[in-house]
């Protein structure tokens, strides 16, 4: 055997996967082992139950589909019971509420609650009796019920025994979840015999309760977690092509943070970025709504019309006439136009003098089925009928959710074209802005090519959201039309996140005309007439350069031979909008097709290669 340095153990503690380094210090046979073993045997189990317990905790996670039956098993084996169950219900500080587990039915798996028994929450008067609300939620110490039955007797059927009891449940603990005297939730054991579970060995959890607690405050920071994320994906716009911007500014944020400053998230800028425009808009849509709510209304006044003529059968009052007589000056009044002020005026007379006199008639016999049957046509939301306004809304409910989601799918695609932000916006339809530039791709190195593609991408993407509204047109309730238009801007912009209002907007004056023509085209007429500029099966693409206009037809003439657009194709001047002049449009008229025909895209590597072609 060598003698060993001190510089051969440093050497050792450096190398401990290093099997020659090992092999050279302390050469194999190079030792004799000598002398005796002295051993004690004792009962592991509750070591081992321990150890497991802590292991399946910190590497499993609770919708894992072995995760819960493993604990099971686990507590099964500490208490030496066979046919124990655990449940665990969280509790909700606010509203003093329990409440499922968020892994809770995760495809059928995660942790069930036995207090809920099949519901998402109860209150905790209406899930616990008072000695187990005193002891867990009071003095956060577990209340041990060793015979349910019992305890049914005894309190006359109450809650939690009358659940337990129909679940079967003889005996059961139930363990406060806590953390600096905050309660976090249940832990429920539950036995199908009497006296298995008891205030005895409750005391056992002492030993793995640790662990237990420190599990469900992990599982609350990774909920949080995903929360923040849903809200960041659904109610923001850190686009994913800009969030490596927010990350480097939140990271020197935090650095400043850290070295004491005072720091402050500045704001996120992004310079010489070109903008991309559309949308595809509800014709008509606050005609089709004033017609909804007209049809609503007329269809009410008329019931309650009926109603009172009935009252007035049954009893001539003069009340009964000037009643009836008011409700049909409001019929007249929506019979041919709806007024912005009619609406709430009808709703207000309704509320304030038509229910209570319905209240007082409806106890009368012979008007109370009429009553009941007007009463029955009310939608609870709304408090007035809702048939026509509810087709109306779920017609544009239906079109955005079309249209939009077809617009995410598409943009997946244009992503890998070349990074560029994008946002969407539902209304009466569907608007998109987009910026491309090298600022935006993380400085990586931009051609205007990449610009011609994103905007022969927008072209051919548009017209196939103006089919699939086509496709989708004979579903709705009710048959609203759409119009699309574009706006071309050539000139690079700046674009400046707006931390009050969460979103990018371009930045400064000199920028503000995209803005005010971005805004004002889709009201504007083609010159010297009343004619709108978007109009319904057609693309209406808004410019002011020639450059561009050539651009465009030429990506026309091409989606022309692709089967998007027909050969009719204008090019109209538009009147002066304020403070805009001097714009011109190319109005497309689209091919539509049925189903699935002609569902293939095509890229600016195809048009350039059918333009090489032509020439």
């Amino acid at each position: 055997a060598k003698e060993l340095t001190k510089k051969d153990f440093e050497e050792l503690l450096e190398n401990f996967d290093n099997i020659e380094v090992w092999k050279e210090k302390i050469p194999p046979n190079s030792f004799i082992s000598r002398g005796f073993l002295i051993s004690n045997m004792f009962d592991v189990t509750t070591e081992h139950s321990v150890s497991e317990m802590k292991s399946n905790l910190i590497n499993s996670a609770e919708n894992d589909e072995d995760f819960m039956e493993n604990v099971r098993r686990v507590f099964s084996s500490f208490f030496n019971l066979p046919n124990i169950k655990i449940g665990w219900v969280d509790y909700n500080s606010d509203l003093d509420r329990l409440e499922a587990s968020f892994s809770s039915g995760a495809e059928g798996h995660g942790a069930e609650s036995f207090l809920l028994y099949g519901k998402n929450d109860k209150t905790c008067d209406e899930a616990l009796c008072e000695g187990s609300y005193q002891k867990l939620l009071d003095d956060k110490q577990y209340f041990a019920i060793a015979n349910v039955d019992k305890y049914y007797e005894r309190s006359k059927g109450m809650s939690p025994y009358k659940e337990f009891k129909e679940q079967g449940i003889k005996s059961a603990i139930l363990a406060p979840i806590a953390h600096q005297g905050q309660l976090l939730g249940v832990l429920e054991l539950v036995s199908p015999n009497v006296n298995e579970l008891n205030s005895i060995n409750a005391t056992k959890l002492d030993e793995i309760m640790p662990f237990i607690v420190t599990t469900v405050l992990r599982r609350q920071m990774e909920i949080t977690n995903e929360i923040d994320a849903v809200i960041q994906h659904e109610c923001t716009t850190v686009h994913p092509s800009v969030y490596w911007r927010f990350e480097e500014e939140a990271k020197r944020f935090m650095l400043e943070k850290i070295t004491g400053n005072n720091p402050s998230f500045e704001e996120i800028v992004f310079n010489d970025v070109y903008p991309l425009y559309g949308q595809i808009d509800i014709k008509d849509s606050s005609k089709a709504r004033n017609i909804a709510i007209q049809r609503d209304l007329a269809i009410q006044l008329s019931h309650i019309a009926e109603v009172l003529q009935q009252a007035l059968t049954k009893k001539k009052l003069p009340i009964y006439e000037e009643f009836l007589f008011r409700v049909n000056s409001y019929a007249e009044e929506i019979k041919e136009v709806l007024y912005s002020h009619s609406e709430q005026s009808i709703s207000e007379f309704i509320q304030q003098e038509i229910n209570p006199l319905f209240q007082h008639l409806g106890k009368s016999k012979e008007l109370r089925s009429s009553i009941t049957a007007y009463q029955d046509r009310i939608d609870p939301e709304k408090s007035s009928f809702y048939d026509h306004r509810k087709n109306y809304d779920e017609s544009v409910m239906d079109i955005n959710h079309r249209l939009a989601s077809l617009l995410d799918q598409k943009q997946e695609e244009a992503q890998l074209m070349f990074p560029h932000y994008f946002e969407r916006y539902k209304t009466d339809g569907v608007e998109h802005n987009m910026f491309i530039g090298s600022a935006i791709a993380n400085n990586v190195e931009f051609d205007s090519v990449y610009l011609n593609n994103l905007r022969l991408w927008q072209l051919q993407t548009m017209s196939e959201m103006e089919n699939a509204h086509y496709n989708l047109k004979p579903e709705l309730s009710v048959p609203l039309d759409v119009a699309s238009l574009l706006l071309v801007y050539s000139v690079p912009l700046s674009i400046r996140f707006r931390m009050d209002e969460k979103q990018f907007d371009v930045d400064g004056t000199y920028n503000a005309r995209y803005e005010i023509i971005k805004k004002r085209i889709d009201k504007s007429h083609i010159k010297g007439t009343r004619e709108r500029l978007t109009q319904k099966g057609k693309l209406s693409i808004v410019y002011s350069q020639k450059k561009d206009e050539l651009e465009y037809l030429r990506y026309i003439k091409f989606l022309q031979a692709k089967d998007y657009f027909t050969s009719n194709v204008e090019i109209v001047e538009l009147e002066g909008l304020q403070g805009v002049t001097g714009l011109k449009a190319i109005r497309a008229e689209i091919l539509y097709k049925k189903g699935e025909q002609s569902k293939k895209s095509y890229t600016y590597d195809d048009l350039m290669a059918e333009l090489d072609i032509e020439g």
